[in-house]
């Protein structure tokens, strides 16, 4: 039996993880105990295909080369299992890479990764086929200018392009040349990342730029959603942290999913942060059912406003529409830098 056409193609590096738990990290020199020790498939064009097949989406993923070795072909027979479409290519020009991500109870994750331009340069001979008759396309900042190409086919085709931008909206020609290719961009501000702008004025910078639809992400405070003339707040929920590697990813993939469902904006927010809220909670990238996402969905404290380019703090009200669920295929200080 073939397989349903892919909804959602992701275009990126591969490599294999390996995700430590800790209770803190420890100094210089010293060691520590891990509390857990996962394995999962990354970067986050490849974490989102993996968590979309948890919840019955058709993926594929346009992939760098790996290694013709034993790590190379474990991580193309783990995309198989997971049910994630594309021709996984390999060489014997370089070793796979590996990524080792040490996450610990501040919800915090600390990571050493392969990202050679060797690598990463493999990109620019990927198949761009499956883009087509696809519903999204998502591609990382991370890996360069040569995700121009697949953004570019995507245009060509009129397929939405939903960029994971970080803080790299801090470059004024990044922003120029990637935002007039973007649909939906999800950005952070928190100082972590390198960030320090208030949310708004991001999503002012991004929208500018051509975005359509500007996420701003801020770790426990939650999320900032602008399309068009709406925009909306949405609370992240108190939770106990014990993994937090893959959040911004599931928010992504909680996001796409609600955009794949034809969900308002409010409803799609709400379910990408319950997502990413939940994910936190247990080690590793074996998601959460979408009823249980939905149960937290409906309890977020999220609010609305109407988005104007007028430099003045938005009078947001509360959002009183609960979610539809799955069937069917007053405001924070937005206005001034979030980090506490």
């Amino acid at each position: 039996m073939d397989s349903p056409a892919p909804l959602y193609v992701g275009f990126g590096m591969l490599t294999p993880v390996e995700i430590l738990v800790v209770d803190q990290l420890p100094p210089h020199n010293t060691g520590a105990i891990t509390t857990d020790v996962t394995e999962f498939i990354f970067d986050d064009a490849a974490i989102v295909a993996c968590l979309l097949r948890q919840w019955d989406v058709p993926t594929c993923m346009i992939g760098s080369m790996l290694g013709d070795d034993e790590r190379g072909h474990t991580l193309a027979r783990k995309l198989q299992e997971w049910g994630v479409q594309g021709t996984v290519r390999f060489t014997k020009d370089f070793k796979t890479p590996l990524e080792v991500d040490v996450s610990d109870k501040t919800g915090a994750r600390t990571y050493f990764w392969q990202r050679s331009a060797q690598v990463l340069d493999t990109l620019k001979s990927a198949d761009l086929s499956p883009i087509q008759g696809a519903k999204i396309l998502y591609v990382d900042w991370y890996d360069g200018d040569r995700i121009l190409r697949a953004m570019d086919q995507a245009v060509e085709l009129n397929i939405p392009v939903f960029l994971n931008f970080e803080h790299g909206h801090a470059d004024a020609e990044l922003l120029k040349s990637y935002g007039s290719r973007t649909v939906i961009c999800q950005a952070v501000t928190d100082a972590a990342q390198l960030g320090r702008e208030a949310p708004l004025e991001v999503a002012r910078k991004l929208l500018h730029a051509g975005v359509r639809t500007a996420l701003i992400t801020m770790a426990g405070e939650g999320c900032l959603a602008v399309q068009g003339d709406e925009m909306v707040r949405v609370y992240a929920p108190a939770v106990t942290a014990v993994d937090g590697c893959g959040a911004g990813a599931t928010f992504s993939a909680g996001f796409i999913y609600g955009y794949l469902m034809g969900w308002k904006l409010a409803e799609t927010v709400r379910f990408a942060t319950a997502a990413a809220s939940l994910k936190v909670t247990r080690a590793g990238l074996q998601m959460f059912s979408i009823p249980e996402i939905q149960a937290l969905a409906v309890t977020l404290r999220a609010e609305r406003s109407v988005f104007t380019d007028a430099p003045m703090t938005p009078s947001f009200v509360s959002d009183q529409e609960a979610p539809s669920g799955v069937t069917g295929k007053p405001g924070a200080d937005l206005d001034k830098d979030m980090i506490r």
